[in-house]
């Protein structure tokens, strides 16, 4: 089977079959009580733009017909957090009556997104993010911190839509496998890959998206020893209210663990949740999977032009950066597990921060708009997209 006859099948089996991966504890929605999507309406009021064409983001042609789209929950049926609270730990919080964890304390290897504003760091845990998929927050000004647990992919947003702030919540629909927001102003759909909304009146506005980090608690904390953690709910209070409903303090989901039930690895060897970093440049897309890159340390690439580093940082999480630095084209190696190196100058891996040499006056630019994410989420958005070490299998 070749990749485009792969991701055809996954996508379909993905939209249906994965369904019952977000839905809520005593509300499972089976095959039975899917909504219908053949009679849905598209609700767009988008103009055409002045020579007459439909808008377009990328190869989407907008707006995307709910047609299009996989609706196995109801609108907010997934609690997005609106009035989020941090504290330096969860040490102190109760757990549930029926919680079968030992301890709320938050274990050094869970797995959390990280954001910065300055000298401010905050951590946002999957623990959470795997019930809610949206926080609604203020850092460095409004902000949507999102995760589709399908397609293991984080994106944090602005959340100010033609100059007014607005609030994002989970429509029950996935469009690509991938999670699709609404936001309440307006009521349009947004792709959350995409950052931009397919359908509804604010068709083809594109939010501008906030760096951020996939790492885990204990390199996050680490690095940033004065960081915020987002509190659970109900502490933190949801769309739905201050409830309490799930239970935090033990995984929701093993990361490592197939989700798709009938697909093994396709011709490149990657199985839908294998983890990868993808770089986009031009008309050219990367994929570079976790395990190649680790096996090999760290890779100097080229990407539609873009030359590339690719490595692990601390936290195990991969991280991209070009190699370009004052116009000159550098190669580099490791130095230990925490830097790289070119020359005489030394990078901090995790955030490409100068740390000393001739050329440390200058960070290392991000390559890759996206942390990393699984194989699933990638190649739905670039079918197309070559994968590092293929010609080596």
């Amino acid at each position: 089977m070749d990749r485009r006859d792969y991701l055809a099948r996954l996508a379909g089996v993905a939209g249906v079959g994965l369904a019952g991966c977000v839905t809520l504890p005593g509300s499972r929605v089976t095959g039975d009580d899917l909504p219908s999507v053949r009679n849905a309406t598209t609700s767009n009021t988008s103009s055409p733009r002045p020579d007459g064409r439909l808008p377009r983001r990328g190869e989407v042609t907008l707006p995307v017909s709910r047609r299009e789209m996989r609706s196995p929950l109801t609108r907010d049926h997934i609690p997005a957090i609106v009035d989020p609270v941090f504290g330096d730990d969860w040490d102190g919080l109760s757990l549930p009556d029926d919680s079968r964890a030992e301890s709320t304390t938050l274990p050094g290897d869970a797995p959390v997104i990280g954001l910065t504003d300055g000298d401010r760091a905050r951590a946002y845990p999957l623990r959470i993010l795997d019930w809610h998929e949206i926080v609604n927050d203020t850092f460095g000004g409004p902000i949507a911190v999102t995760y589709c647990v399908l397609c293991g992919s984080s994106v944090v947003v602005d959340r100010v839509v033609g100059g007014s702030t607005t609030t994002f919540g989970v429509s029950g629909y996935l469009w690509r496998s991938d999670l699709v927001l609404y936001d309440r102003a307006t009521e349009s759909l947004w792709s959350q890959l995409l950052a931009t909304a397919i359908n509804g009146p604010l068709t083809g506005t594109e939010l501008t998206i906030r760096p951020s980090s996939l790492t885990t608690w204990g390199a996050w904390s680490a690095e940033h020893p004065e960081t915020d953690v987002l509190l659970p709910p109900p502490q933190s209070n949801t769309i739905r209210g201050r409830e309490a409903t799930f239970d935090y303090f033990i995984p929701k989901y093993r990361r490592d663990s197939p989700s798709v039930i009938g697909f093994g690895t396709d011709s490149n060897g990657l199985h839908p949740r294998s983890l990868v970093l993808g770089v986009a440049h031009g008309d050219a897309a990367r994929a570079y999977p976790f395990e190649t890159i680790r096996r090999e340390g760290v890779v100097d690439d080229d990407v539609g032009g873009l030359p590339v580093v690719v490595t692990v940082a601390p936290g195990n999480t991969l991280v991209a950066y070009e190699r370009r630095v004052e116009r000159q084209t550098l190669h580099f190696s490791a130095d230990g597990p925490s830097r790289l190196s070119a020359g005489a100058t030394r990078w901090q891996r995790s955030t490409g921060a100068g740390v000393s040499g001739p050329q440390a006056t200058h960070d290392l630019t991000r390559a890759n708009d996206h942390p990393p994410m699984f194989w699933l989420g990638w190649s739905g958005f670039y079918p197309e997209t070559s994968v590092y070490g293929e010609d080596a299998n």
